[in-house]
């Protein structure tokens, strides 16, 4: 006969081998489709971890250029209270013209220094060159009243004011100065402008104009593929590729998915029944009227097209020439993405055309999506 406390271990012992067989046992297709990820759910997980490459602006020759600098005179404060008169007395007599940007004073750079405060004096211009004047040659003492100053030094002050934070570091390291940041071109440049999300989808109409080139030049054409998306829905509008060796050498493929939103409109100077790969999306109705007089709709409404391309991005594989740069600000465009430079490349590389203040529409310009492919692209044309 089994004692109790056996009996109690071997029902436990049943017990667990029951449940490790339960454990064990195959899912079945309900849970598998109820625990499996979906597909488009992996595929945009893919697509984020896929983004190697690096989007960035391209700005203007002011907001991109290195800081220059010119030579002044400042002085040390040897006594704080007097800070305020001095400030006053010496702006009156050099006001600084055009240098509004810089701080007149500075705390003192040299810990070990027994003054805490350093004052901008005025520019050297005009001044001996090699040899710093005496406090009294450069400050009359009709004029200011040199009490609290010390003995006048050379400096390098920044001769423009920073318009980018890269700029504010490199000014600030000669003189302090003032800033006022344009939080956008910041985030641009240290890419937190775009999020994952958005840059899986920036590949995406990239990777289509990339296939739309090698379909251009499998025909004889450039190896140069655009796409003309609306960001408001995230709809493809236009699919182009060059066609200038063939058909026009006018017909680049900047151009082309300009004309292709021209004929929806009602307008367009081309035909490409030849090409069937250069198209317009269907599902986008005609703007009555438009192309005969301005229709600036809501880019968001899918339904009615605004003034060509007002609202829309351009994603292209080399960077636009003079003339499709001067198409796009014609045709309002609002952003371009164009992944490989080229030497006569009017938004970065010879001409920066987008920048230019004189022109009545800007637009903005980066470069880098999937730039590698996007090289191989033109060394296939060469």
């Amino acid at each position: 006969m089994v004692s109790p406390p056996l009996v109690k271990t071997m029902s436990k012992v049943h017990l667990s081998t029951s449940e490790a067989k339960k454990e064990h046992k195959p899912p079945s297709q309900e849970d598998q489709d109820v625990t499996a990820e979906p597909k488009c759910k992996r595929r945009r997980s893919m697509e984020l971890e896929s983004c190697s490459w690096n989007i960035l602006p391209v700005l203007s020759d002011e907001e991109s250029r290195e800081i220059a600098v010119l030579q002044a005179y400042a002085a040390p404060v040897l006594s704080k209270k007097e800070t305020s008169r001095l400030v006053r007395e010496v702006s009156t007599l050099y006001p600084l013209e055009g240098l509004q940007h810089l701080k007149r004073v500075r705390a003192c750079r040299d810990r070990d220094s027994p003054y805490p405060l350093e004052m901008l004096l005025c520019l050297t211009l005009g001044k001996e060159e090699g040899r710093v004047p005496s406090l009294s040659e450069l400050l009359p003492e009709e004029k200011v009243n040199c009490f609290g100053l010390g003995q006048p030094f050379l400096v390098l002050i920044p001769s423009c004011p920073p318009l980018t934070r890269p700029q504010f570091q490199e000014a600030s390291a000669y003189w302090p100065t003032s800033f006022h940041e344009n939080k956008q071109v910041t985030e641009a440049l240290t890419g937190q402008l775009f999020s994952r999300e958005e840059k899986a989808r920036m590949q995406r109409y990239m990777e289509q104009a990339i296939e739309v080139a090698h379909q251009g030049a499998e025909k004889g054409n450039e190896a140069v593929g655009a796409v003309l998306v609306n960001p408001a829905t995230e709809e493809v509008l236009a699919v182009g590729h060059d066609c200038r060796k063939i058909s026009n050498p006018l017909l680049h493929g900047t151009m082309v998915c300009i004309d292709l939103v021209a004929r929806a409109q009602g307008g367009g100077a081309y035909n490409f029944d030849s090409y069937p790969l250069c198209s317009f999306a269907a599902s986008v109705k005609e703007a009555p009227g438009a192309g005969v007089t301005d229709c600036f709709d809501d880019a968001s409404s899918s339904s009615i097209l605004p003034y060509i391309c007002t609202g829309f991005d351009l994603y292209i594989t080399r960077e636009p020439c003079i003339m499709c740069a001067m198409a796009l600000v014609h045709s309002r465009i609002q952003r371009v993405f164009y992944g490989a430079p080229s030497p006569d490349g009017a938004l970065g590389s010879r001409y920066k055309i987008h920048t230019q203040k004189d022109l009545n529409h800007h637009f903005q310009v980066f470069r880098g999506i999937l730039e590698e492919q996007c090289q191989q692209l033109r060394e296939k044309s060469q």
